[in-house]
């Protein structure tokens, strides 16, 4: 575990023993913290060696107080910084929510250290810059939770508190993840880093293989799932039966799905190689898809309740 770049600050991670095959980075979204990817870990050995981040003010990590910090070049930055400690040439990428936009950005900004992503909704990635509040707008909000604390956090409608699908044991140990948030770090979040996160109009320049994880059910979402199908280089999409925590409403599914493109790539750490990207879209998505119904087979499809939808304010 690392814990002390800006200020002494450093991102902590965690890398999972067991592992086979190349170092994935594994972000998580608001309000979560590595855990967000315990039911998720075995499948993702087979093929990789999980790397575990905690985002600031979250699970281990420390709450720096400046604004640089914040800053997402400076996040992007831990990333880096992580891959050369661990002497890694070239790494995977897995982003969920708010992780997301920050794997989608590394992913273009460092090209030559990508073999390939995966991601999961992320209304803050793909929506368009400002769809989340002026600066005014956002100030008024971080006020708010400085000033009540964890209390404004709770009341937040992508706390996990709220949700509804998630396996009981599941649920409770989000939940103390989540209110063990510092308040501060939230709030500087949604202030610095949040106007940054927009990644719609970079998206042409992603160039290494992408798999989406898409949940259904999170219907403000698919608009920009297709979004992302347009605009990505042969971005495969996963359609699977569940919300916006998807890894975790849906895990069997998940897990298959990441597994099935994580199996594809050839060449241990360095040269992992995925088919090439053809007029109708990625070779091998029909099986990925008949994989899907497989899976999904038997399953009802749940509706999405009203107010269940809205899951991120970045």
């Amino acid at each position: 575990m690392s814990t002390t770049a800006n200020g002494g600050h450093r991102l902590p991670y965690e890398v999972i023993e067991g592992g086979n095959g190349p170092y994935l980075f594994l972000v998580h979204g608001m309000l979560s913290s590595r855990r967000q990817w315990r039911p998720n870990l075995e499948a993702l050995c087979r093929h990789a060696r999980p790397v575990m981040f905690d985002l600031w003010g979250h699970g281990d990590a420390p709450c720096p107080l400046d604004d640089e910090s914040y800053q997402v070049h400076t996040i992007i930055g831990e990333f880096e910084r992580v891959r050369q400690e661990l002497g890694a040439q070239r790494v995977l990428l897995c982003g969920q929510s708010l992780g997301a936009c920050f794997t989608l950005r590394y992913s273009f900004e460092h090209p030559e250290r990508v073999i390939g992503q995966m991601f999961t909704n992320s209304m803050s990635a793909l929506s368009p810059p400002g769809a989340f509040g002026d600066p005014a707008q956002r100030q008024a909000r971080a006020a708010l939770i400085e000033a009540e604390g964890s209390s404004a956090l709770a009341k937040l409608p992508f706390h996990p508190r709220h949700a509804r699908r998630l396996p009981a044991e599941v649920r409770d140990e989000l939940i103390e993840a989540a209110d063990g948030v510092d308040p501060r770090a939230f709030a500087r979040l949604s202030t610095i880093t949040g106007p940054q996160l927009s990644v719609t109009t970079e998206l042409r320049r992603i160039a290494c293989p992408t798999l989406l994880v898409n949940g259904v059910w999170e219907k403000t979402f698919q608009p920009l799932r297709d979004i992302a199908v347009r605009d990505i280089p042969g971005c495969e999409v996963a359609d699977l039966q569940a919300g916006h925590a998807v890894n975790l409403e849906n895990v069997a599914a998940f897990n298959q799905v990441v597994a099935d493109f994580l199996g594809r790539g050839r060449g241990g750490g360095g040269g992992a190689e995925w088919p090439t990207p053809g007029p109708e879209g990625p070779a091998g998505v029909g099986s990925l898809q008949r994989r899907q119904q497989r899976l999904q087979a038997g399953r009802a499809v749940e509706r999405l309740d009203s107010g269940d939808h809205r899951l991120e304010t970045l």
